[in-house]
């Protein structure tokens, strides 16, 4: 039973002593040392003191101050977690924190980051002494560098309670004696001058402290007093005050309290960005939306002159408290996602991917298109079974999305999302709508971006579903009613080369680029010349050299393409440009981000479209610089074609008249567009398309052969004969008659059967025999609807139109 009563203390203190920390030594009656929390592993700070190795006294004094940590809270004190006390020694345990003289000598910030750093600091203590001396009626009597202590946030709290004293408690020695003789450098003067003690206020002593303490974090350690007369390495804005706390009049010496309302006004020391920001995130709370959203609209700005401890342990947690429990909704995207850089990896795991996963589930449009706008950003710290379960499910709903904006964006997304999408989401989910968008969107932009998109991510597709689609995709664009649609479909054609082959070029490719080459805008001849001149070549290559074909088609059915052996070709340029990213110039950023929220909130106000508007449309296209017109220069050699052609696909806005800009692509070429020049002699390089038009106000009517199928575009010759054909949705027993013939949603696999690689001189037979049978379902497909239509009667009947039935009889 005694053995019960006589155990160890410290068996029941949760936490473990670590290493010492210097800086204390002889400045305080405490040593510091490192800790860890049982169980948890959570870094904590150990004061401890040697009770055997002490006077009495200093016991006493160490005693006194614990209880007065213990009882104190304030968010600049050092804060308190537990303690324990046995025959040897005195653990208290803290927060996790260094010395401010240790965190001095390893400081590396420079510049404005250091000036933002020490002046939140010093705000911080003359914060904690004004609650001492006013709230508290209390006296620390102990501010020095050795007394203040810096955690992981780049917070300042103050410590060393030892010589803490309350108003009146000794009227006859209102400034205590300090045992430690280190520490007698910082008593004030009156403490040696009685006649000047009747003049000692409730804060003088503790300015004094204040006083060195500036002058030790612009300076160093004090050594002596009289090195406070120099000001040297303190700031301008803080000269008049340093001189004031220093003052050998203890009465002159200013209160805490208006200390920090002189400096909190426009010009003073304590008016900058970094103490802004931390005292608005302390009253987040209070603060009202609009507060809110205004403070995370402009926090981005200023992240980067902000020490980076205070960013990630302190700005960053805040960011994610006010997007868990607050309205600040998706405001804190672009600080949170700019301070995510910051982390480690585990900790981005941690901290950041639950709030993208929660914030793609989102019915807000406002946040989905700042996180489509910002996926780059935070794309490659998603695993890839995150982004196939999690978020592709929901990203993919705004392909089908009423807002255009919504729908231009989610088509982007897909360039940073292919290379972690699986087989299903891409090569099936994922090209199902971007058939429907190439072919039935009535915004051009978005055809054409669907376009560029397809050749930026053709490399991620599986072979087999590359060959079958990319030709078929490519050369419907080409067929567009919007002149930069066409554009961009012939710069994919020449991008994705390599994909092809040989008989595809020569039966397909070039087929459907001739009709182009008389084309109403020069730009799309241009582009349509140049990428015929370069497939000419690489086939009169290979009929001087057989020997090439090999090589030429080594990447049409390999998973992952040699970018080394693509890079050799004619068009190695367009591979590294179909690699890189895609980024929106500042001007076009803004552009977006000012019109988003008020174009996000009303779906339908895309239908109401204005004067201005009707004319203005997007692009994805670029201007192509003129070639070498020498015939005994090769087209396959890299150095005769355009490098910059596919990759400054990225888009800006043209304009159009309403019809060609605003219908669904059509097998005919739309009327020259009067700006499409000027649209062309921009730079658009890394530039997306943005969305500036309007859908057509009714529907253009087709005649019912004319439906979204691959037979009507998979021909290259189809356009020259049908240039007044539209597309239009169709009736709902037309296109249920039609998606049952699309397995890839408009892209047929029966239309575009793969070529062998070993094609011979029977090559033209069966391309015959193919282009035949599709003549022959074609025919087939207008049989089935004619006899539907027999059986009917009548044909299809019109909106409106009255019934011609004999009179009943009477």
């Amino acid at each position: 039973m005694w053995s019960f009563f006589s155990r160890d203390p410290t068996k029941d203190f949760p936490y473990e002593v670590g290493d010492p920390v210097h800086g204390l030594e002889d400045r305080s009656v405490w040593s510091l040392h490192k800790g860890k929390k049982r169980g948890t592993q959570d870094e904590v700070s150990i004061f401890l003191f040697d009770v055997q190795k002490s006077s009495e006294t200093l016991f006493d004094i160490a005693k006194a101050s614990l209880k007065k940590l213990k009882t104190m809270r304030h968010p600049s004190l050092l804060h308190y977690l537990d303690s324990c006390e046995t025959e040897k020694f005195l653990y208290v345990a803290t927060e996790l924190v260094e010395p401010l003289v240790t965190h001095l000598e390893d400081m590396r910030l420079e510049g404005q980051q250091k000036d933002l750093f020490l002046a939140w600091g010093i705000f911080q203590i003359t914060r904690a002494l004004s609650f001492f001396n006013n709230d508290g009626n209390m006296r620390h009597n102990n501010v020095c560098l050795y007394s203040v202590f810096v955690t992981s946030a780049g917070e300042w709290k103050l410590g060393g309670f030892e010589f803490l004293t309350a108003q009146g408690q000794d009227t006859s020695s209102p400034i205590p004696i300090k045992i430690l003789p280190a520490l007698e450098i910082y008593d004030p003067p009156e403490k040696k001058d009685p006649s000047k003690l009747k003049s000692v206020t409730k804060c003088s002593s503790d300015m004094w402290g204040l006083g060195c303490l500036i002058w030790e974090a612009f300076n160093g350690p004090l050594k002596n007093q009289p090195s406070l007369k120099t000001v040297d390495h303190i700031p301008k804005q803080l000269c008049t005050l340093y001189c004031e706390l220093v003052s050998a009049n203890p009465a002159s010496r200013p209160n805490p309290a208006d200390i920090i309302t002189r400096c909190r006004k426009l010009g003073g020391y304590f008016k900058n960005d970094l103490i802004d920001t931390m005292l608005f995130l302390e009253e987040i709370q209070i603060k009202d939306k609009v507060e809110k959203g205004k403070f995370f609209s402009t926090l981005s700005s200023y992240l980067d002159n902000f020490p980076e401890a205070v960013c990630v342990h302190k700005i960053l947690p805040q960011l994610l408290t006010a997007f868990h429990y607050g309205d600040a909704g998706s405001a804190v995207l672009a600080p949170m996602f700019k301070l995510g850089k910051l982390l480690e990896e585990a900790d981005y795991q941690k901290q950041i991917v639950p709030c993208v996963v929660k914030l793609f589930a989102s019915n807000d449009r406002t946040t989905r298109s700042r996180l489509l706008q910002q996926l780059d950003q935070f794309i490659m710290h998603l695993q890839n079974s995150t982004v196939n379960d999690q978020i592709f499910p929901q990203v993919v709903h705004g392909f089908l999305d009423t807002n255009a904006i919504i729908r231009e964006q989610t088509v982007k997304s897909i360039v940073h999302l292919a290379p972690k999408l699986n087989y299903n989401n891409l090569n099936v989910e994922v090209l199902k709508h971007f058939a429907r968008l190439q072919s039935k969107d009535d915004q051009g932009g978005i055809r054409t971006n669907t376009t560029v998109c397809l050749g930026k991510v053709a490399a991620h597709l599986h072979p087999q579903i590359r060959q079958k689609v990319l030709v078929s995709a490519f050369v419907r664009a080409t067929r567009d009613a919007f002149p930069p649609a066409r554009q961009a479909g012939v710069l994919a054609l020449a991008a994705t080369q390599q994909y092809f082959l040989l008989a595809e070029v020569a039966n397909r490719v070039l087929p459907a680029l001739c009709p182009l080459t008389a084309d109403p805008e020069k730009q799309v001849r241009d582009a349509a010349f140049r990428t015929i001149k370069g497939f000419l070549g690489k086939l009169e290559k290979v009929s001087e050299d057989p020997s090439l074909k090999e090589g030429m088609e080594a990447d049409v059915h390999t998973a992952t393409p040699s970018l080394s052996n693509a890079a050799a070709t004619w068009a190695g340029w367009a591979v590294t440009a179909v690699t890189a990213k895609f980024y929106r110039s500042h001007s076009d950023t803004a552009r977006v981000q000012h019109s988003v929220k008020s174009a996000l909130s009303k779906p339908g106000s895309l239908e109401q479209p204005s004067s201005s508007s009707m004319s203005t449309t997007t692009s994805s296209v670029t201007s192509m610089t003129s070639l070498e017109h020498s015939e005994s220069a090769s087209d396959y050699d890299p150095e005769h074609w355009d490098m910059t052609a596919w990759g400054e696909i990225d888009s800006s806005a043209g304009t159009g008249t309403g019809a060609s800009a605003r219908s669904p692509p059509s097998s005919g070429s739309a009327h020259a567009t009067p700006a499409l020049a000027a649209l062309c002699e921009d730079d658009w390089d890394g530039e997306w398309g943005t969305l500036q038009e309007q859908p057509s106000a009714e529907a253009e009517l087709a005649s019912p052969s004319e439906t979204w199928n691959n037979a009507a575009w998979s021909e290259a010759v189809v356009a020259s004969h049908n240039a007044s054909a539209t597309y239009v949705r169709g009736s709902a027993r037309l296109a249920a008659h039609q998606n049952s013939n699309d397995s890839l949603g408009g892209w047929e696999d029966g239309e575009f059967e793969p070529i062998e690689e070993n094609a011979d001189e029977n090559n033209a037979s069966k391309m015959d025999e193919m282009r035949r049978k599709r003549e022959e379902r074609k025919l087939q497909r207008q049989r089935e609807m004619e006899a539907r239509r027999s059986a009917r009667g009548q044909g299809p009947m019109k909106l409106g139109s009255k019934i011609n039935s004999p009179p009943p009889p009477f």
